[in-house]
């Protein structure tokens, strides 16, 4: 896709700049993140809003970005589990409010899983 590509590479120029985010996720993590979760006008939606937030007038923190998800059902896991053996997590997906009427999930990355990739 056009927009993650455009993210990677801001994020292999930024790399040479000091870090200015005010938040964790960064700015552009979390576009990356939103473009491969949610479809193209929500990503593009939240990702200017989040862009929009990153300047003094806010505190900044911590802002995973949420997602609307619908879990698939356990019997259908536990078959992909059986055919492929185990499977990385890489993506965390944490339920925003204990809810079964609220599809919102919040993202986190594993890196453990990634470095230990990039280490073999």
């Amino acid at each position: 896709m056009i927009a993650s590509k455009a993210i990677k590479g801001y994020q292999y120029i930024s790399q040479m700049l000091p870090a200015s985010c005010r938040y964790y996720p960064s700015c552009s993590e979390y576009a990356s993140w939103q473009f491969e979760f949610n479809s193209p006008h929500k990503a593009l939606m939240a990702s200017s809003l989040r862009i929009l937030r990153c300047n003094q007038f806010f505190a900044g923190g911590i802002d995973y970005p949420l997602v609307d998800f619908t879990p698939p059902k356990n019997c259908n896991l536990l078959k992909l589990n059986s055919n492929f053996g185990k499977i990385e997590i890489i993506y965390w997906l944490v339920p925003k409010i204990k809810n079964k009427k609220n599809r919102q999930y919040y993202v986190i990355k594993d890196f453990d899983v990634i470095n230990s990739k990039r280490s073999t």
